[in-house]
């Protein structure tokens, strides 16, 4: 592509990301915008894009129609846990799959990727059963324990370490004397940080927005925040501006970790997507 053509390329592609970014903010604000008034002010002006003056007290209103706080330090303590779990566990299944020799291991491989094909669905039944029969119905460990292991991290961890860690490095370290164990914790760690960096954060933010299965197993009195939200809507009248006041409260703290945690975030995504 010669000089006069990036150059031309290059304000087209910046007006797009623009675009995009604008498309992709705009729900996001309206929720903020809708969430700031009061019944009356949607009634009477539903297509302003200003914010009004009631945020703060719709936010006090939602944290006593519903038990917000509770809710809100479940969903940490649960997303928090299985972002953990789901990178450790992905990361040491990534390393096998990757670096170690072993007698089916591509076919294994395919059957762990293979049940992402399967709809969340088809196991709630089961599931709920052997829930049931540990006694966790109500519990947080119902919604802990399945989220603690994924074949996306898996599937990712292996690509990711396939191309981030040189082969050349793990025979060095065996050379020297060190366990499997050591040549993962010494060796891989260091090297997939972006990436699980990438997978912690896509599974905070899978598990933090999470409802279908909390809202089946979790009691009223003991929920995550999107099913704690959900009760704003359960009467005959929904109030709009509670509603969506809870679910800008509920984005609050994923903008924050993206504000915090974005560069990881792109260069995880970047690095796994970079052979070589």
């Amino acid at each position: 592509m010669s000089l006069a053509r990036r150059a031309h390329a290059a304000p087209t592609a910046y007006v797009f990301l623009v675009v995009v970014l604008l498309a992709s903010a705009f729900p996001f604000w309206w929720s903020m915008v809708i969430g700031s008034k009061d019944s009356s002010a949607i009634v009477r002006d539903p297509y302003s894009l200003v914010p009004g003056g009631h945020f703060l007290q719709n936010a006090a209103t939602v944290a006593d129609t519903v038990p917000f706080w509770k809710a809100l330090g479940n969903s940490v303590i649960v997303s928090t846990t299985a972002s953990a779990a789901v990178v450790l566990i992905s990361t040491l299944a990534g390393f096998a799959f990757a670096k170690l020799r072993f007698r089916g291991r591509g076919a294994l491989l395919v059957f762990v990727i293979a049940t992402m094909a399967v709809p969340t669905q088809l196991g709630v039944v089961p599931l709920f059963i052997v829930m049931s029969k540990l006694g966790w119905i109500g519990s947080l460990w119902a919604v802990i324990l399945p989220s603690m292991v994924n074949a996306f991290g898996v599937f990712w961890m292996t690509q990711y370490l396939r191309e981030a860690l040189p082969d050349e490095l793990v025979e060095a370290s065996r050379v020297d004397g060190a366990s499997t164990l050591r040549t993962f914790w010494s060796v891989a760690l260091p090297a997939v940080r972006p990436g699980a960096a990438m997978l912690a954060l896509f599974t905070f933010i899978m598990t933090w927005t999470n409802f279908f299965w909390p809202f089946i197993i979790l009691d009223p009195g003991n929920p995550t925040l999107p099913v704690a939200l959900q009760q704003l809507q359960a009467a005959y009248f929904v109030d709009y501006s509670l509603v969506l006041n809870g679910v800008v409260l509920m984005a609050l703290p994923l903008i924050g970790l993206f504000v915090v945690a974005g560069r990881q975030l792109v260069a995880g995504i970047m690095q796994g997507a970079v052979k070589g």
